[in-house]
Formats: C-alpha cells, structure tokens, sequence
C-alpha cells in the first residue's frame, strides 16, 4: 500500500528548491543544466514530493536503502544512541561499534574476522589499498574496466568508466584490465565458458606483463554494480583467488553495492564460493540512515598490522549512531528475513517478469541479475547490439535515455538509469504487489525506448 505523504505544500517546495538551487554544489553535476527534485518525505519503498505526487523508488536511494526509508526499529536505535552517547573518538571501544563489528564479522565469509570502519565506500577502497600496500611492499593496483569503486583519490583511479577520465593523471599506480561480460565480450566468446576462460588468460597475461612483484592487490566488485549488473560466469573469480595466490597478490572484493542481502546472500561472494583478503562495504550495512562503510579484513593482513600501526585513521571512524544504525539494520534484516525474501522474489518474481518484459520490448537487449540487483541492457538494434546511446551521451545523443527516464517517472516510477541500462534495485524487503506495481510501470516506460529502436 503507497504510504500516504503529507499535505501538499507547494510553497515550502518551491523555497527547498530555491535554497538548493542558491546554495547546494551537487556530485557528478553541471550546476546549471540540472533540476533536483525536492523531496517531502520517505516511507518503505516510496517517496513523495511537495506537491504529493508519490514515487515507487526502484533505485534505493542509490542503492543503499536496503530495507527501506524510516524503518522504525532503525529510526529507534538512532534515537536511543543519540540520548545515550551521541558520539566518541574511535580510539576507544565503544558497545555499538563493537557489536556492529561482532555481526558484520559473523556474516563475513571466511577469516574477515577484523572490521576497520569509514564513513562511505570509497574511503572503504581507498583503506583497502592502503592495506594491501602496506602489507604486500608492492605499489600496482589492478582493476576492471566497466567497474566504479568511488571518486576519492584512489577509488577513482581503480574505476573504469568515464568518470575517472578529468582526474586520471596516469600515476596512481592503477592498470585496468577486461573482466568478463558475455553480452559485449571483449574475447569474442561465444558462451559463459568461454568468456571465464579468455578473461582469465587476459588477466593472467596483464599480470606477466606489468610484474607479478610489482602488484599489491587486484580490486573486483563481486557483481558490478552501476556498470551494469554483470554477473560473473561460474569459475571466474575462484580463477582470480587461485592467480592471486600463485603470485601473492591481494585479492579485494568491493562489495559497497552488492553486499548486505542485495543480491539475495549477505554477500554476492558467497553465490561464488570464494573468499578475499579484503572485502568493502558500506550502502546498505544501515541502510544508508547515517553514514557508514568499512573493510573486512583476514587473518593474515591483520598479523601484518598486529605490531606495526596502521598508518590511516578517520575522526569519525566507527561512529555510535552510524554502528547502532547497522547493528539495528542487520538485526531487522535477520528477525524478518530480508535476505531470504530479496532471493525468493528475485527467483520468482522480478527475473522471470523482466524476462517477460523483454520479450517484448525490442529496446531490451539483455536482462541479468540476481536477488534484487538487476538490470536491463537498452539497444538500438537487438541483432547487431548497437547500444541505444552512444557511450557517454550528453545533450541530444543522450534523448533516448532520457525519454524513457521521463516516461517511467510520469508513472510514478523512480528509475536508476545509467548510460544505456536501467537497473531494478528496489527495497529488499519490497512487497510483491510493489514489486508488480513498479514492473509495469518500467513495461509500460519502455515503449518510449522502443520508439528509438530499428
């Protein structure tokens, strides 16, 4: 049932709106071309704005309210931690930071036993660089293209998409490589076998070539995420962990996005059978109520820093009301099921209607995903795979994106839209007729993409 926003008030929305267009400098943003929606509330899977039109969110935020705007026993815990010790340095133990650490170590596949908190996942990345750095000796980084691991200094480098390119000076010490993905393989492969095969023979090659003593860590999202939810075929990154330890590099997983029952297991590495030195996390730990991140860190790389500081730290590192946010988060995840729940409805419900949807839509090139992380591959031309914009549109070249993009928001549909694909990220915990609801809306969007199609 659509929670029912306040009363409108068009007034108040036009002066949020004024201050934010005085005042706000927005990411990722040219200031003046832009036009941000003001938001007067949030409930589950809905927003609404000040003139009480609602929105089904199938972007969560972006992609971090895991289990939905206000929920109330997170909302209760922010509440009690505020009234009991609102915050502290993090050079002490503090009760939610140490059970914060205690749950998310549980969940944490193999020896991740040690918990180094940020405040987001980029700092997440950049102190899992650090670590492998430091602990290895060796200075190279290796990272796929079509990946994003942040926009700080190091992450930025590590991503490979076209926001890394005005701060790539070329020395971070970064080497980007081709992952697998099938549906635009950079190995002429015919089938997933194939694609696991050649990506590894790449990599194995790209390896030889820059030094195997020269490179510290090789950074993978598990399942990446605004690149387009490409799932990685079976034996790939076990292919990655065993290269890794032939050459004693750091493996790292950033699963920022993927991880915390996104992809129907607490994290996407466990539908891989395959454990990191190092893993990232952050969105949707707390649901994104108040900023959080982290690395989880093995046994061995934690013997590396048992005597030796750890040269990095954070002021706010392991905040009381960020922890009791996730201890809540994960608390609520498990008495209600969240992660079962995302799996079920991604097996039985959003796959197979997005399958659906395609077969009808001849904008839909291809559809993949897993849990509730999900995406649609929009092209010109379905036999030849021509996108349905060219890589990095702006202006005009970008118009069939943005049509669609309209037309699911005159259907009370919020989209995640990102070069050419949407993505389907709703709220783990989404209902069923939600998720219905939204399908429809997104079928219903993409006869407007359809009209730029061959």
């Amino acid at each position: 049932m659509t929670p029912q926003p306040a009363q409108p008030n068009p007034q108040l929305g036009a002066a949020v709106k004024a201050a934010d267009r005085a005042h706000v400098f927005h990411s990722w943003s040219a200031q003046e071309l832009i036009d941000p929606l003001a938001v007067a509330g949030a409930e589950g899977s809905y927003f609404w704005d000040y003139e009480g039109n609602s929105y089904l969110d199938f972007t969560s935020g972006l992609v971090f309210t895991n289990i939905g705007y206000q929920h109330p026993k997170v909302v209760a815990a922010i509440q009690e931690q505020a009234g009991k010790l609102t915050t502290f340095a993090p050079a002490f133990a503090i009760e939610s930071r140490s059970e914060a650490a205690r749950l998310i170590a549980e969940r944490t596949p193999g020896d991740l036993d040690k918990i180094f908190f940020t405040n987001g996942g980029a700092e997440a990345v950049e102190n899992a660089v650090r670590m492998a750095r430091v602990h290895t000796g060796r200075a190279k980084v290796l990272s796929a293209y079509r990946s994003y691991h942040g926009s700080t200094s190091a992450a930025i480098n590590l991503t490979g998409d076209p926001r890394r390119w005005a701060s790539d000076t070329g020395a971070a010490g970064v080497v980007h490589f081709w992952a697998p993905f099938l549906y635009r393989s950079a190995f002429y492969a015919e089938n997933e076998r194939q694609e696991c095969e050649r990506a590894l023979t790449h990599l194995e090659d790209t390896i030889a070539y820059e030094g195997p003593g020269t490179i510290a860590a090789i950074v993978l999202e598990t399942v990446p995420g605004t690149a387009g939810i490409m799932v990685p075929p079976p034996g790939y990154l076990q292919g990655v962990r065993e290269l890794c330890d032939r050459h004693g590099i750091v493996f790292v997983l950033d699963e920022v996005m993927a991880g915390f029952g996104r992809t129907g297991k607490w994290f996407a590495a466990e539908h891989f059978d395959v454990v990191p030195d190092l893993m990232t996390f952050a969105k949707g730990v707390n649901s994104g109520y108040v900023p959080l991140g982290g690395v989880a860190i093995n046994g061995e790389i934690a013997e590396t820093f048992a005597r030796r500081p750890y040269p990095g730290g954070l002021t706010y590192s392991g905040h009381p009301l960020a922890c009791a946010a996730a201890v809540a988060t994960i608390n609520a995840m498990a008495e209600e099921g969240v992660v079962e729940h995302a799996a079920r409805l991604g097996e039985e419900l959003i796959g197979p209607r997005l399958r659906e949807i395609a077969a009808r839509h001849p904008s839909v090139g291809e559809v993949r995903g897993l849990g509730m992380f999900w995406a649609l591959e929009l092209v010109r031309d379905r036999s030849t795979r021509e996108p349905l914009t060219p890589y990095n549109a702006s202006g005009e070249a970008a118009a069939p994106m943005n049509a669609f993009a309209a037309a699911a928001k005159r259907n009370g549909l919020w989209p995640f839209v990102n070069m050419n694909r949407t993505h389907v990220v709703p709220a783990l915990n989404i209902s069923e007729a939600e998720a219905k609801e939204g399908l429809a809306a997104l079928d219903e969007a993409l006869t407007v993409a359809d009209g730029f199609t061959v």
